[in-house]
C-alpha cells in the first residue's frame, strides 16, 4: 500500500487538472463466522473472508477541497492472499476513479457555492499529525464445535425444557444465533500516516417470539455480547436466558393491555432500557455531522443550536473515551487507540451538569471545532464519520436502585395512581417490551401493548430526576462497534399509550405435535 501511495503521489495528475493534495488508501480484512439454529436443529453455518480497499483523493485543499456529504472515494475487491502485484493492480484502479470523482465533485462544489452570499468559514478537512501505529493481527477464536450445540439446544429449549414445554405451542418460531467477526484494518495517507489495527467482537442470540389470544405480535430477543468469545455467557447461563426468555413471552401472552387511557407520570427506566434511549436520542445529535452547503446550522443534528446549552438534567455528565478497554472487569467493544482516519483517540467530556461542552468530531471540522478529537470511524469499506467509542452516562448524585424504587412508588403515593416501570426495549424505536405497572403497594404487573408518546431529547432535558448507581453495560456489536454505559433513570413526566398496531391474524392450525 506505501508502495502504490509513494507512485501516485508522483504521477497522478491529468494535463491542466488539479494535483491531489490527500491520498487515503484504507484496507479492511474481514474474516467471520455465523452459525444458525431453528427450532433444534442447525439451519446454516458458514465462514467468509473478504478484503475490501477504499481510496479517498482530495483535490483543492485544506480549505475547500472535493468532499461532500455522502463521502468520497472508490471501492475495490482486494486480493486476500497478499499478493502484491494484485494490490498494487487494484489500488491503481481505485485511486484512478476516485481522482476522477474528486475533479468532477470540486467542479461542482465550486459552482454550487457561487449561488450562497456566504459560507462557512470552516476548512472543508483538518489536518492531522502523521501517526504510526502498528498492533498485533487479530483473528477469529471461538469454539463452534461447542457453540452449535448451544444454539442447537437454545432453539429447541421451548419443546424439551420442563419449564417451558408444556406452552410449546404458544411459540411460533425459535431461533438462536452465534456470530464472530475479526476486523484487521490497514491505513497509510499522504501525511504520513500508517495504522495496522484490529478488533474482535462475538454475539450469542435468541430469537422466540409468538401472538397473545388477540393476535398481538410477541417477541423476546436478546442475547450476550463481548470483544472476546471467552467473555460470552457460559452454556448454562445462556441456557437460563433462554428459558427464562420463554417464560416471558408466555407472561406476555397473558398480559393484560395497557390501559386505553393515556398515561402521564413517572416511568422508571432500567440502565438496559435507558442505554438504548441514549443510544437513539441523544448518541446521534453528539456526532457532528456537517449541514448542506449554504446553511449556517453547526450540525445536522437536533443539538445543533445546543452548544454551550442544557441538553440533559444537571445532575447528568456524558463523556466519550474510547481509549477506556474495561469497565468492571467487562471488555469493551468501542474501545480503540487510534480512529479510522488516524488520528490517535481522546477522552471527550460531552456534557457536563447537563451543558453541551463537545460534540464528537472527526476529520470534517465545524464551526468552534477546527480539528478532530479521534472520533472518525468507518463502518467497512465506507467514508469515515464522528462516531461514539465507549459512551459513558454518570452523576455525582446516584443513588443505589433500591432507593430509586422508593422514590418511584413514593410518587405513586402522592400522585394516587399507578406508575410503570421499563425492564427492557424493543424494535427499533423508543418502545417497550417488558413495561410494569407499579402499584403503590410496591407489587408489578406485566402489561402489554404500549407505546411511550413523546420520548424526545425535550424528555431527556427535562424530566430525568434521579440516577441509579447501577449502571449498564451495552457493547453491540454493529458496523462500527460502539459501547453505552447508561444507568437506571427515574422520569417524572412520561406518556404512555396503548398502541395503535393492527393485530394480526392467529395461525388456522395448530403446530405439529412434538415428538415424546
Amino acid at each position: 500500500m506505501q508502495a502504490e501511495l509513494e507512485r501516485e503521489k508522483t504521477q497522478l495528475v491529468l494535463q491542466d487538472m488539479q494535483r491531489p493534495f490527500f491520498i487515503e488508501y484504507r484496507m479492511d480484512d474481514i474474516n467471520t463466522y455465523e452459525a444458525v439454529a431453528n427450532y433444534g436443529a442447525l439451519v446454516r453455518e458458514e465462514a467468509g473472508r473478504q478484503r475490501l480497499v477504499r481510496v479517498t483523493v482530495r483535490v483543492g485543499d485544506y480549505k475547500l477541497d472535493s468532499s461532500t456529504g455522502r463521502g468520497d472515494g472508490s471501492v475495490q475487491l482486494a486480493p486476500t492472499d497478499n499478493n502484491p502485484d494484485a494490490l498494487r493492480y487494484a489500488l491503481w484502479s481505485a485511486t484512478d476513479e476516485a481522482y476522477k470523482n474528486a475533479l468532477r465533485a470540486y467542479s461542482a462544489k465550486e459552482a454550487a457555492l457561487k449561488r450562497f452570499q456566504s459560507t462557512r468559514s470552516e476548512q472543508d478537512f483538518a489536518s492531522a499529525k502523521p501517526v504510526v501505529h502498528i498492533t498485533p493481527l487479530v483473528k477469529l477464536d471461538i469454539d463452534r464445535d461447542e457453540w452449535k450445540k448451544r444454539i442447537v439446544e437454545a432453539s429447541g429449549l421451548y419443546a424439551s425444557d420442563p419449564e417451558v414445554k408444556g406452552f410449546a405451542d404458544h411459540v411460533q418460531y425459535s431461533t438462536s444465533n452465534v456470530r464472530g467477526l475479526a476486523m484487521n484494518r490497514y491505513l497509510v495517507n499522504t501525511e504520513g500516516t500508517s495504522v495496522r489495527q484490529g478488533y474482535t467482537g462475538y454475539s450469542a442470540m435468541i430469537s422466540v417470539g409468538g401472538q397473545a389470544a388477540d393476535g398481538m405480535v410477541l417477541a423476546r430477543d436478546n442475547g450476550s455480547t463481548a470483544a472476546d468469545a471467552k467473555d460470552l455467557e457460559s452454556g448454562s447461563a445462556f441456557r437460563k436466558r433462554v428459558v427464562d426468555d420463554l417464560k416471558s413471552l408466555e407472561a406476555l401472552r397473558n398480559a393484560p393491555l395497557v390501559p386505553a387511557e393515556d398515561y402521564h407520570g413517572p416511568v422508571l427506566f432500567s440502565g438496559d432500557a435507558a442505554s438504548d434511549v441514549f443510544t437513539r436520542l441523544f448518541v446521534p445529535n453528539v456526532e457532528a455531522e456537517r449541514p448542506e452547503l449554504g446553511t449556517t446550522a453547526r450540525t445536522a443534528g437536533a443539538f445543533n443550536t445546543s452548544y454551550k446549552s442544557r441538553v440533559l438534567p444537571e445532575l447528568l455528565s456524558v463523556t466519550d473515551d474510547p481509549l477506556q478497554t474495561k469497565f468492571d472487569g467487562k471488555a469493551l467493544l468501542g474501545a480503540y487507540e487510534v480512529d479510522d482516519e488516524g488520528v490517535p483517540a481522546q477522552p471527550v467530556n460531552i456534557v457536563v451538569n447537563g451543558t453541551l461542552e463537545n460534540y464528537l468530531i472527526g476529520r470534517e471540522p465545524i464551526k468552534d471545532f477546527p480539528a478532530s478529537n479521534g472520533h472518525g470511524r468507518a463502518a467497512p469499506a465506507q467514508a469515515a464519520h464522528s462516531r461514539v467509542g465507549v459512551l459513558i452516562v454518570k452523576s455525582d448524585k446516584a443513588v443505589p436502585a433500591a432507593e430509586l424504587n422508593k422514590k418511584l412508588l413514593a410518587m405513586a403515593k402522592d400522585r394516587g395512581t399507578d406508575v410503570y416501570a421499563v425492564e427492557t426495549m424493543g424494535g427499533n424505536e423508543v418502545t417497550p417490551r417488558l413495561l410494569y405497572r407499579v402499584h403503590a403497594d410496591g407489587t408489578h404487573e406485566l402489561v402489554r401493548g404500549a407505546a411511550f408518546d413523546e420520548v424526545d431529547t425535550r424528555s431527556l432535558r427535562s424530566d430525568i430526576v434521579a440516577v441509579g448507581n447501577d449502571p449498564y453495560v451495552s457493547n453491540t456489536l454493529g458496523v462500527v462497534p460502539q459501547t453505552t454505559i447508561v444507568p437506571s433513570l427515574l422520569f417524572d413526566d412520561l406518556g404512555v399509550k396503548r398502541a395503535t398496531e393492527e393485530q394480526q391474524k392467529l395461525p388456522y392450525y395448530a403446530p405439529p405435535p412434538l415428538a415424546k
